[in-house]
């Protein structure tokens, strides 16, 4: 097979993930485009794995391994911000994030969620 063609594959992956994290406004939708990053990246791994036989016998494919694992911790990572954004802001737009005040100095944090009776002590 001519590398030619997954290269030409992971370029088009690559360039599908990069417009999807510039133009997407839902933090789900984004951290997809950088899996179509990464998935990208491990097709060119091992695609140059099989065409030219490096120095250190299927490099390409336990790096792509590792791009593999790394991608399973910013997903595990990445949906648990995104589940803390939604419960804080019911909303996972990226836009809705405040992230400075109007004169650059960082946004005020939420006051701590207060339950009724909290200050009650239960006698036995």
């Amino acid at each position: 097979m001519r590398p030619v063609v997954p290269y030409v594959t992971a370029a088009l992956l690559f360039g599908l993930g990069v417009y999807g994290v510039l133009r997407r406004r839902n933090a789900v939708l984004v951290l997809m485009a950088v899996e179509l990053m990464l998935n990208a990246v491990n097709l060119v791994l091992v695609t140059t794995d099989t065409t030219v036989r490096a120095t250190l016998p299927h490099g390409g494919q336990v790096f792509a391994l590792f791009v593999i694992v790394l991608a399973a911790a910013e997903i595990g990572v990445g949906l648990a911000i995104v589940l803390q954004l939604y419960r804080l802001r019911a909303t996972v737009a990226v836009d809705a994030i405040p992230l400075a005040g109007a004169d650059g100095s960082p946004a005020p944090a939420d006051p701590e969620p207060t339950t009724a009776g909290a200050d009650e002590v239960v006698q036995a």
